[in-house]
């Protein structure tokens, strides 16, 4: 592994599609490697991400927002708590360690903690081409016909054409997209929630009191966002719309945390179908559409404040749904008013709502690899609800001819659990994975699977429910 990058003939051990904390995670525990190591047995690493620079859900660094996860679990410390870059060694060059302390929390701001994450992506930055998107996979079959490496074909933005890289190792880490409900389509007015702050900074000036803002979702970033739009000045009202009769709580207690632990990661992968199921159902209000137990009380008494002074801006709509999609009251006065049917689920009673501004907070979904991967993914396999395969080390489990590693950072939930997608794990799967890149073996329980007739395991990397027939 000591071939350089940049060399005509050369081969890169590593190649990350996109940049965010899973990867910048995977590039430190590299960098940490190559540092302690010869030359020789450097590993020859390099990232791409589209963006122009590192960024980590800008559009919803709130002020006063908290992170959700302990400070320790950041990009390195659990993976080794002795790591120049973890987050007590940023505040300490920041000059703000004594201060953190005397904060009495575990919890930073997202602004700082987006903050450590630029400070971790400069340290690493000769590793990583910004500007630059992964267009395609190819394979590259050796003189046996198997394949070893795989080129892949990038796009700059800064230029018209593309070029080449060749790596033995894939590792993918697209991250998620924004979702809207179908035939809701953003626009000037109409926004998902991950590009709030921009947004607002387009708006033109308002009077005081003069714009209607509407939040669809249930989850902490629509409550978020409905606290911080109901903060602004020009909020004349802020109505939230979710189908549960109240915001529900998110159960961060010590024991329900053990979901996040990376034992857990193991004991989900071994686990039968309906088993991880089973966990997925009893521990998503970890996660999802569920709320810091703080924020909903401080949402509450604004709204119950509000009532006793008789000029009520707050407006909770529970147990409700946006019915349709948002349309302009007035088509020839565009700029009037878009006008929201919401209905109230226990009655099917239809009130309409006036906004100026709708932000739909409905979450994210995983972009699926296959369409970067292209003939390369026939050699993936799945099972027969159509997820990819994926090993205990996050390699996604292939066929002859296919030798190359191509790993998976994110969408697997289904193999993994719950902390594939959050940042719980993120330091330790780091580590898995350059572990499996360079070739050792991790300790840990027994994972052995039962094998079929023709020696190939039955259930291996299987899916939610029974594993029964895995298609190529």
């Amino acid at each position: 592994m000591s071939r350089e990058p940049g060399r005509p003939d050369a081969v890169l051990d590593v190649l990350g599609v996109g940049f965010g904390p899973s990867n910048l995670a995977l590039a430190l525990a590299i960098q940490e490697h190559n540092e302690r190591v010869p030359a020789s047995a450097r590993v020859a690493a390099s990232f791409v991400e589209q963006q122009a620079a590192f960024g980590w859900h800008r559009g919803m660094l709130l002020p006063g927002a908290t992170m959700q996860v302990s400070f320790l679990k950041d990009l390195v410390t659990m993976r080794d708590p002795t790591s120049p870059r973890s987050f007590l060694n940023y505040l300490q060059g920041q000059g703000r360690l004594a201060d953190f302390i005397n904060t009495k929390t575990m919890f930073p701001s997202r602004v700082e903690f987006h903050d450590y994450l630029e400070w971790c992506a400069a340290d690493v930055r000769h590793l990583v081409s910004y500007g630059t998107r992964a267009v395609s996979v190819e394979p590259v079959p050796g003189p046996d016909g198997a394949v070893d490496q795989l080129d892949v074909v990038l796009r700059d933005a800064q230029g018209d054409g593309t070029r080449v890289v060749r790596t033995r190792n894939l590792i993918l880490a697209t991250g998620l997209v924004p979702w809207l409900p179908p035939g809701v389509q953003r626009c000037e007015r109409v926004w998902h929630n991950s590009e709030l702050l921009f947004r607002l900074a387009d708006l033109a000036p308002a009077p005081p009191r003069s714009r209607r803002y509407v939040v669809v979702g249930a989850g902490q970033s629509a409550a978020e966002a409905t606290a911080h739009l109901h903060d602004r000045e020009d909020a004349a009202a802020v109505h939230s719309v979710f189908s549960r009769y109240g915001y529900s709580p998110a159960d961060d207690t010590s024991f329900a945390n053990r979901i996040f632990d990376p034992e857990a990661v193991d004991h989900f992968y071994a686990a039968p179908g309906e088993v991880k199921q089973m966990l997925m159902d009893y521990h998503a209000n970890t996660n999802y559409s569920v709320v810091d137990p703080e924020l909903i009380g401080d949402l509450y008494t604004r709204a119950y404040q509000e009532k006793v002074a008789g000029t009520q801006r707050l407006h909770v709509h529970g147990a409700s749904r946006v019915a349709g999609v948002p349309e302009v009251s007035d088509p020839l006065a565009p700029d009037l008013a878009l006008a929201l049917d919401v209905e109230f689920l226990p009655t099917g009673q239809v009130h309409t709502i006036s906004a100026d501004i709708v932000v739909y907070a409905t979450g994210y979904r995983p972009i699926d690899p296959s369409g970067l991967l292209g003939d390369v993914g026939a050699w993936c396999r799945r099972a027969e609800d159509g997820e990819l395969l994926v090993e205990r080390d996050y390699r996604l489990h292939t066929v002859h001819p296919l030798r190359a590693g191509i790993y998976l950072q994110g969408p697997t939930e289904h193999t993994h659990g719950i902390s594939s997608t959050l940042l719980s794990t993120t330091a330790v799967r780091a580590a898995e994975i350059l572990d499996s890149v360079l070739g050792h073996h991790r300790s840990g329980p027994d994972l052995t699977v039962a094998h079929d007739e023709v020696g190939e395991p039955a259930t291996l990397g299987s899916g939610w429910g029974d594993p029964g027939v895995i298609t190529e």
